[in-house]
């Protein structure tokens, strides 16, 4: 029988090779169907086997992308799973996760470094169009294997997320005004304080308070209720339904794990996972880890993100006439 070949190259050293994958899964069906899809998606496996037998000091090379199915979340595996999170950190390599609605949140948890793409119970074609972002992704991308919704649908959101973080951010910073549309916020005309006071003039006005949690809630139920009258997918809008979510959240002065975040987006856990990744890269979201849990990891607003927010429904109560 031929010796699998192992080139062991230096960790860091992803950009010199090929698109060579390993598949770790502890479930043999889990591992065939990673290997038919990577096959299919024309990436060459060079190396499988489980989550848990990944050992401390393992350095053979993982490959460009690791792909790995994690449908329960014991110590070993948990453990195995946050050193891999740590070598594919190191090496610049992708990382692809598979889990269960069950596991979701202590392997969210652990990995805290790799930026990983986390599919949640994926069927075969989520699991092609994961693939399809890595080649995406690459220096040497070629998305052959997506068809063209598939790529309309990437380019997309990448695009809707960051023209929602710059318009945050413009509206986060008092005295600049974006071009206009649904997120337009300017400075009101009295933004600076002591007129005919030189010196009191160049002191701004503070930041508005974040709104009633109670009228967040309220707009939340009442965008969830059209669902009852109409098919829910015409409204789908997971960005701003998580903005809402997490904005009602920071009132309250409570946290938000991310399989509650997945529930609030209203769309299937891996596309709200795919929306959470997107906002964090644009700043909009952030990861913080829960210090009495390592096993447990939450979602907040940015504090830009919380400023837009806050004017947000400043602006909202100003055109009402309400008092700001």
């Amino acid at each position: 029988m031929a010796q699998a070949d192992f080139s062991y190259e230096p960790a860091g050293d992803v950009s010199r090779l090929p698109l060579a994958t390993t598949i770790l899964c502890d479930r043999d069906s889990g591992r065939e169907a990673w290997c038919d899809d990577a096959e299919a998606a024309g990436l060459s496996v060079m190396r499988q086997g489980a989550i848990a037998d990944f050992a401390e000091g393992d350095m053979r090379p993982l490959g460009r992308v690791v792909l790995a199915g994690c449908p329960q979340a014991n110590a070993r595996t948990l453990a195995a799973l946050a050193r891999i999170d740590e070598r594919v950190a190191e090496s610049g390599a992708a990382l692809l996760v598979c889990v269960s609605q069950g596991s979701l949140e202590p392997v969210f948890a652990c990995l805290a470094s790799s930026r990983p793409q986390i599919l949640v119970d994926p069927s075969h074609g989520d699991r092609l169009l994961a693939l399809g972002r890595v080649k995406m992704g690459g220096p040497d991308s070629r998305v052959r294997d997506l068809s063209d919704d598939d790529r309309i649908n990437l380019l997309r959101l990448t695009e809707q997320v960051s023209e929602i973080a710059e318009k945050l951010e413009r509206l986060g910073q008092p005295g600049l005004s974006g071009s206009g549309g649904a997120f337009r916020f300017e400075s009101p005309a009295d933004g600076y304080r002591g007129e005919g006071d030189a010196e009191a003039s160049l002191v701004r006005k503070g930041r508005p308070a974040l709104p009633d949690p109670r009228l967040v809630r309220q707009i939340i139920r009442q965008r969830q209720a059209r669902a009852k009258f109409f098919d829910g997918d015409l409204f789908a809008d997971p960005a701003w339904d998580m903005l809402l979510d997490l904005t009602a959240a920071r009132a309250e002065h409570t946290r938000v794990a991310v399989t509650s975040l997945c529930i609030a987006s209203g769309v299937p856990a891996t596309t709200a996972l795919r929306w959470i990744s997107q906002m964090v890269e644009a700043g909009l979201l952030e990861r913080v880890q829960d210090d009495a849990d390592r096993r447990r990891a939450f979602i907040a607003l940015t504090d830009t993100a919380a400023e837009a927010m806050a004017r947000y429904f400043a602006h909202i109560r100003a055109e009402a006439g309400e008092p700001v």
